[in-house]
């Protein structure tokens, strides 16, 4: 069974590097690029959802998602709105719900830093800023009591910002369970991939 790999926002597929050289059935893992799946489509979540889900959809068989931040909301609406195509969840460092006063100041933050740092992640400064900024309605609360898939929920231990919304997130899917990584911020897939990779291997083999 294939197990897809999502990325951050400040983030691109080699974000994964680290952990995949740890990974199970390396043969089996796809990490797609979020970004090009917009190309040439307004730069929105909404877009870049749609056409997400139109990917996974393509795949004519059950995935095991796993995604961080980002890629984190991306997978669990999936998971809520098409049930038949998750087969399981790792949502590291997300939210179902975005904090709209946490998001306007990072989006400000977005707005003073140099182009350059955003063609890194494959992205024009104007576009990274217009997809940020669509996300801040987001709120996937209502659906979380339908998702019957088994779940993961992630978070590093330094990640003040996300640890509390984890625990929830936790409390609120009846199939998930959760777990801290040592050693680890937001990123975790950068700051501990061994300790991530032995996580998902031994989720998804479960």
């Amino acid at each position: 069974m294939k197990t897809i790999l999502l990325h951050g926002l400040g983030q691109t597929p080699s974000s994964w590097d680290s952990t995949i050289q740890f990974l199970e059935q390396q043969s089996e893992i796809i990490v797609p690029d979020l970004f090009s799946f917009i190309k040439g489509n307004p730069v929105k979540y909404e877009s870049l959802y749609s056409a997400f889900a139109e990917y996974c959809i393509h795949f004519h068989e059950p995935l095991n998602l796993c995604g961080l931040s980002l890629g984190g909301i991306l997978a669990l609406r999936l998971a809520i709105e098409h049930p038949e195509i998750v087969h399981s969840l790792i949502l590291i460092g997300a939210r179902y719900n975005v904090p709209k006063i946490l998001f306007k100041i990072q989006n400000g933050i977005f707005k003073l830093m140099p182009d350059q740092t955003f063609k890194q992640m494959g992205m024009a400064k104007r576009d990274f800023i217009s997809l940020s900024e669509s996300m801040t309605d987001i709120d996937l609360e209502n659906g979380l009591g339908c998702i019957q898939c088994r779940t993961l929920v992630i978070c590093g231990e330094k990640d003040k910002a996300n640890k509390k919304a984890s625990q929830v997130l936790q409390k609120k899917i009846s199939t998930a369970e959760i777990c801290l990584v040592e050693k680890a911020g937001h990123e975790v897939n950068i700051d501990n991939p061994q300790k991530l990779a032995l996580l998902i291997s031994d989720f998804v083999k479960q």
